[in-house]
């Protein structure tokens, strides 16, 4: 297999950016910038993956050119190359961006682990990128895409789409129009994971690759290992070394309500601990896993504590599937539904009342449900986005409009809180994060830790 040598210019850009744990707003020094269109002229858009989410990020650019698509897997990625015929086709992203300058803009629809190398690269050559939750697999790549993102000028967007939705900036409205008062803990819950080998502790068996897999690619900055059907194309989630298991799977969705609403990123610091887990490993994620969050007062709000719950595992004596899941506030009634059919969601506690909402921030509402019947609903105060789609949103910015609502310079914060919760996850250790100066405090090898070892040729400068 051929050896990848990043061009000259890919490297000139690439060592450009001032080191992302200092987050310093620097100037755009940048030796390319963002082609300028009017709203009326179409972008050339390419996809970084495109089988699988893949095809669901790209289609939706479709009114735009879609110029190129890459994938490690040709018969995953079939259909999208089948709708989109006239496209050229890659197996290595790193190709595509420097063969292919006239591109304008990327999806970018793979594993975790394979976000930020890509992202960064495309940002700096001046390229819009769209890139699928979680942003990033570790704190100091969230740190890194955002300041890159900053100095490069580009327009961006995270694909947590619930961010785009009416619903969240309904449950934003009633929040500050104090709707239930001081708030003082939140609660965010999923029923994942819903894929095989979380809490597996050691790696699978080798297996054979898929015939027209690039296997070497797909696993990209991570350690080699060989190939098992278990990592990809579906389960790459459950594993340390390319996703963040249920957390970083749904918390940029879940989680998003509580992180807006309760202006966490205004936070000084904070800290985050494991309150209980079952099959921590250092292989996959566990089973089930509850985390706390505590956060100080940030401004008007005081202090709130935000619990985090993942995962299921059998009753012992039953049989039965057992859901990790917060208590029922008091006072709310075993029949009324908090959340999304109790699946996925998030309810607030706060000194007069009770709010719940669903995965995306849809249906927010107080609790017990009777005290919606008088309930006026506060004037809207925040801007919608139009037909709540984010893939409009970003590409408008594209085009020089208003800057996408998931941009990075919202998105990368709050990644970097999800992430700091996989920290402590995979850790088990209490953590404190300093979130102005993106270090962890009274931590040992506080920058080695927000970070990981790339492998050679997929480096980042963090």
């Amino acid at each position: 297999m051929m050896s990848h040598r990043m061009t000259r210019r890919a490297f000139l850009a690439a060592t450009t950016t001032t080191t992302a744990l200092a987050f310093a707003q620097a100037p755009n020094t940048a030796r390319v910038v963002p082609r300028k269109l009017s709203p009326n002229e179409k972008l050339n858009v390419a996809a970084i993956g495109a089988g699988g989410k893949g095809w669901t990020d790209i289609t939706s650019c479709e009114s735009e050119n879609v110029v190129a698509l890459c994938d490690v897997d040709w018969d995953r990625a079939a259909k999208t190359f089948d709708y989109f015929p006239n496209a050229k086709k890659f197996k290595d992203y790193r190709n595509m961006i420097e063969e292919m300058p006239e591109i304008d803009a990327f999806t970018i629809s793979t594993p975790d682990h394979t976000h930020a190398p890509a992202a960064y690269m495309a940002m700096k050559m001046g390229k819009h990128v769209y890139v699928q939750k979680p942003l990033t697999h570790t704190v100091a790549e969230a740190r890194l895409l955002a300041v890159t993102a900053k100095e490069m000028g580009v327009a961006t967007q995270m694909g947590n789409q619930g961010h785009s939705g009416d619903g969240v900036r309904d449950l934003c409205e009633m929040v500050w129009s104090g709707a239930i008062g001081q708030i003082r803990e939140a609660h965010a819950w999923t029923h994942r994971p819903v894929w095989e080998n979380q809490g597996r502790p050691d790696p699978l068996p080798n297996s054979k690759q898929p015939e027209n897999m690039d296997w070497d690619r797909w696993i990209g900055a991570a350690p080699m290992r060989p190939y098992g059907k278990g990592y990809a194309p579906h389960d790459w989630r459950a594993w340390l070394d390319f996703g963040g298991g249920a957390l970083g799977d749904m918390a940029c969705h879940i989680m998003d309500p509580v992180y807006w609403a309760l202006k966490l990123n205004d936070a000084e610091d904070y800290t985050v601990e494991v309150i209980q887990q079952k099959g921590q490993n250092d292989q996959t994620f566990a089973i089930t896993t509850t985390i706390k969050y505590a956060f100080p007062a940030r401004g008007d709000m005081g202090p709130v504590d935000v619990y985090w719950y993942d995962g299921h595992w059998k009753d012992e004596k039953t049989g039965e599937e057992v859901y990790n899941r917060p208590a029922r506030p008091a006072g709310i009634p075993d029949n009324q539904e908090l959340g999304d059919e109790n699946k996925n969601g998030s309810y607030f506690v706060g000194d007069s009342g009770v709010i719940t909402t669903g995965e995306y921030g849809g249906q927010s509402r107080l609790m017990p449900d009777e005290k919606m019947l008088d309930y006026k609903r506060p004037d809207k105060t925040i801007p919608r986005i139009a037909e709540q789609d984010p893939y409009r949103n970003w590409l408008e910015a594209c085009k020089g409009g208003t800057p996408a609502c998931s941009n990075f310079s919202y998105s990368g914060p709050f990644t970097e809180m999800v992430n700091f919760g996989n920290l402590v996850v995979k850790s088990g250790k209490k953590l404190h994060w300093d979130n102005k100066t993106g270090k962890v405090k009274g931590g040992r090898n506080a920058d080695e830790i927000v970070s990981k070892e790339y492998r050679k040729g997929w480096e980042l400068p963090i």
